[in-house]
């Protein structure tokens, strides 16, 4: 009688490896997934981006506002937010930002680099905008 010499494995009761074909579905139910989660990560950014950006208007026109009210006038510059202000009754207020919020950064296209406030003191009013994601963000 033959032997044939085959070294024994050690195996847990009666465990089996996986076959080929059950890990080629394993990856491709990942590589799907991945499709899926991939641009939906890419659209969180853009929301989030536009999110910050209509936050940030919607404090800037409240800071405005705020100070319309103190001075009787729209300010002249975004920047007068962030000083104290005496008004005609020699009442100091503010500042009424500790700094001018930066719009977000990167998107396509991207943010500018401010900003932008329009004042028209005559009829009081204002515009604050930022554009960027293919969005324009503007308040009131």
């Amino acid at each position: 009688m033959l032997k044939c010499w085959h070294p024994k494995r050690n195996t847990f009761g009666n465990q089996r490896g996986f076959t080929l074909i059950e890990l080629m579905i394993v990856v491709a139910i990942i590589g799907i997934l991945a499709a899926i989660a991939i641009p939906l990560y890419a659209n969180v950014q853009t929301r989030a981006r536009i999110a910050k950006a209509q936050a940030d208007t919607r404090t800037l026109a409240s800071a405005i506002s705020i100070y319309t009210a103190h001075m009787g006038t729209v300010p002249g510059a975004l920047t007068a937010l962030t000083a104290q202000a005496t008004n005609g009754s020699n009442e100091v207020a503010g500042p009424f930002m500790s700094s001018i919020p930066v719009p977000p950064q990167g998107g396509s296209p991207a943010w500018g680099g401010a900003y932008t406030y329009t004042p028209n003191a005559g009829a009081g009013t204002f515009t604050v905008s930022a554009t960027g994601d293919g969005t324009t963000i503007t308040v009131p």
